[in-house]
C-alpha cells in the first residue's frame, strides 16, 4: 500500500495515478477543502482521506510525504514512528525514474508547458510515461522513456540524474529558500553538471549563459550564437510559425496553435532535446502541431461576450508574459488582471514588479491570500501590501458583490493568475453573469 500525506499536491496527485495504473494499492490523504487536483485522483478510483495519524496504521506501507509539509505534521511523526519506507516526494521520484531514460525539465517559468509539449512529442514515437506539474501523469505499457517537471524548490531536482533535461530560464524566486540570485544560480549549475547525456538551455538567458557546466550541452533561443535558434517569427491571433536552425543549417519550419513568445521558447527547448535524442524534423514538427497545451496555462472558456482565462503565473515575469498574451490573442477587448498570491515572501520581494507586470491590463482584481497560506518569518503583511500600491486596483473575494463590481467591466477577458484556486473567482463572475 502506497499512502500519500498531501495527496492533493499536483506532483503528489499525479505519482499517485501513476502509481494506481501500474497495479498498485494507493490512498492518501489531505485538508478537506476541494482543489482541483483530486478530481484525477478520484476518477482513479484512490481514496482521499481527511488528515488523522491513524491513517498511517501499517508497518508495510510505503508513506510518501509532500515536500510542503512539516515534519511535526501528525501523520509523518507517525509515518516515521511506524513506517520502514518513507520518502519525501522528491527522493521516490529520484529513485523511480532510475527504471527510464528520464528528459527533466528544469527552469523558473514554463517547465509545466514544455513538460506537457514533450511528452506529447515523444509518445508519438516511443512508448513514454510522464509527471507534469499541471497534476496530469501517465504511465505507458513498456515505456523507455520518462518526462518530469524538476522543481529548483529547496534543490529538490538534485535528487534526479536524467540522461537528457531542458533549462528553460533562471529568474530568481523563492526568495524564502534561495539568498539571492547567485544562490540559485549555483542550484541549476548543480543539477545540469548531474545530467548524463544532454543538457540543453535557454541561451538568450544571461543567467543561464553564466552557468560553468561541464557536462554535453546545446543553447536554444532566438538570438545568434545558439545551437538551435529560431528564425523567420510570424505570430497572429491564432498561432505562431517559424523556421529553425541547427548548427546554423536549416532544419525545418515548425508551426504552433499558440502564442507568446514564452511559447516559442518552450518549443525550441523541446526541438533542441528532441534533436538531442535524434528524432527526425517530421516526428518534432507533428508532435509540435499538435500540441493542445497543459491545464491551468492560459487555459479559455467564453461565456456571452466575456472571455476567461485561467492561468498558473504567480511569478511577476510569468504573470508580465501571460498578461501580453492575452493582449495579442484580444486586441480589442478590454484586459482584467484578476491575481491572487501564494506566498508573503514572493510579494514582498518583487512588489515593484507585479506592480508593473499587473499594469499591463485595463483593470486589476486583487484576491486576498488563502487563510492555509504559510507565513515565512519576517513577513506579516495581507492583500493590502499591493492593494495600497495600486489604489485603483479592486479586492474582491468569492461572493455576489464582488462578482457584480468584476462585472461591471464587462464585456472583458477575465485574466486569472495564481498558483492557488483563483479559477473559483472567475467561476463565481460566470455564476452572475
Amino acid at each position: 500500500m502506497y499512502h500519500f500525506i498531501g495527496i492533493k499536491g499536483s506532483g503528489m496527485s499525479a505519482l499517485a495515478c501513476i502509481l494506481k495504473e501500474m497495479g498498485h494499492d494507493v490512498q492518501g490523504s489531505d485538508i478537506d477543502k476541494f482543489i482541483f487536483t483530486q478530481v484525477a485522483v478520484e476518477e482513479a478510483g484512490i481514496p482521499i482521506l481527511s488528515f488523522n495519524a491513524d491513517n498511517i496504521n501499517d508497518k508495510d506501507m510505503t508513506v510518501i510525504v509532500g515536500n510542503h509539509f512539516p515534519s511535526t505534521h501528525e501523520e509523518i511523526v507517525k509515518a516515521y514512528a511506524t513506517c520502514e519506507k518513507v520518502y519525501r516526494y522528491h527522493e521516490f521520484i529520484g529513485e523511480f525514474i532510475k527504471q527510464f531514460t528520464t528528459f527533466s525539465i528544469c527552469g523558473t517559468h514554463g517547465k509545466t508547458t514544455t513538460t506537457g509539449m514533450l511528452s506529447h512529442t515523444l509518445e508519438a514515437v516511443e512508448p513514454t510515461s510522464y509527471l507534469i506539474g499541471d497534476s496530469t501523469g501517465k504511465v505507458a505499457p513498456n515505456a523507455i522513456n520518462f518526462v518530469l517537471e524538476s522543481c529548483e524548490y529547496k534543490r529538490h531536482f538534485l535528487a534526479y540524474h536524467p540522461q537528457y533535461a531542458i533549462l528553460t530560464n533562471i529568474d530568481l524566486d523563492h526568495t524564502d529558500y534561495y539568498k539571492d540570485i547567485e544562490d540559485y544560480k549555483n542550484a541549476f549549475e548543480t543539477f545540469a553538471n548531474q545530467v548524463e547525456k544532454m543538457i540543453v538551455m535557454f541561451g538568450d538567458d544571461e543567467n543561464v549563459r553564466a552557468l560553468h557546466v561541464t557536462t554535453p550541452h546545446m543553447y536554444f533561443g532566438t538570438k545568434e550564437g545558439n545551437d538551435v535558434r529560431a528564425v523567420n517569427i510570424t505570430q497572429t491571433a491564432q498561432g505562431m510559425s517559424f523556421d529553425v536552425l541547427y548548427k546554423n543549417e536549416v532544419f525545418g519550419k515548425f508551426e504552433l496553435g499558440l502564442i507568446g513568445h514564452h511559447l516559442l521558447w518552450d518549443a525550441l527547448g523541446v526541438i533542441a532535446v528532441c534533436i538531442a535524442k535524434g528524432l527526425t524534423y517530421e516526428q518534432i514538427y507533428e508532435g509540435l502541431r499538435t500540441f493542445p497545451g497543459t491545464k491551468r496555462r492560459f487555459e479559455v472558456s467564453t461565456l456571452g461576450d466575456n472571455i476567461f482565462v485561467d492561468d498558473y503565473a504567480h511569478h511577476p515575469t510569468a504573470i508580465k508574459v501571460t498578461l501580453e498574451a492575452a493582449r495579442l490573442r484580444y486586441p480589442d477587448k478590454k484586459l482584467v488582471a484578476v491575481y491572487k498570491p501564494d506566498r508573503y515572501s514572493r510579494l514582498v520581494v518583487f512588489i515593484n514588479e507585479f506592480i508593473e507586470a499587473l499594469s499591463i491590463a485595463d483593470e486589476v482584481c486583487l484576491v486576498p491570500f488563502n487563510e492555509n497560506t504559510l507565513k515565512e518569518e519576517g513577513y506579516d503583511i495581507d492583500i493590502h501590501y499591493i492593494a495600497d500600491r495600486m489604489p485603483n486596483a479592486l479586492i474582491v473575494t468569492e461572493d455576489e458583490e464582488s462578482a457584480k463590481k468584476m462585472l461591471e467591466f464587462s464585456p472583458a477577458v477575465y485574466v486569472g493568475m495564481s498558483t492557488k484556486d483563483v479559477y473559483r473567482i472567475l467561476n463565481n463572475v460566470k455564476r452572475y453573469q
